[in-house]
């Protein structure tokens, strides 16, 4: 997929109640959710321990954190397009996160979004709302739904 390429905030402003482009499948790891689990000290048996999991989970496998999908939005927007005047970016945030399905292991992921706000900020920055829907290959209920929030700086 190649990104949307936009030259200034004034013509990515015009992107407001528009969607992006749909995102690449990324291949959810066991060795993805075990450095997720490492970094963040989240080492629940139901996502690092394999034989358990398939032993004792209703998913009959591991399965992703929900906060592994949250932390996947800033890549994932990376991907959908790029604003050539943009310095650098932050996260500023989130609403409304929900996680309504599970991520077992190896399942495939991708992201659809929409801009649906924005608003200046001083600084030469502009505060991006997105609304992302992160998709399961072959699922019905998405991993995730949220609002991100990034800040984006001239």
């Amino acid at each position: 997929m190649k990104p949307l390429e936009f030259k200034d905030f004034s013509d990515f402003k015009l992107m407001i109640g528009k969607e992006l482009p749909t995102g690449n499948w990324y291949t959810i790891t066991q060795q993805m959710i075990n450095d997720f689990a490492n970094a963040t000290l989240d080492k629940q048996w139901i996502h690092i321990d394999e034989e358990r999991a398939k032993k004792e989970s209703p998913f009959k496998s591991t399965v992703a954190h929900g906060f592994m999908s949250v932390a996947m939005i800033s890549r994932m927007l990376e991907e959908a397009f790029t604003i050539k005047s943009v310095k650098m970016g932050l996260n500023y945030g989130l609403n409304k996160v929900r996680f309504p399905n599970p991520v077992p292991v190896n399942s495939e992921l991708r992201m659809h979004t929409s801009v649906k706000e924005i608003e200046d900020l001083s600084n030469n920055g502009l505060k991006i709302t997105f609304t992302c829907k992160i998709e399961i290959k072959n699922q019905e209920k998405p991993a995730c739904v949220a609002e991100f929030i990034a800040a984006l700086f001239e």
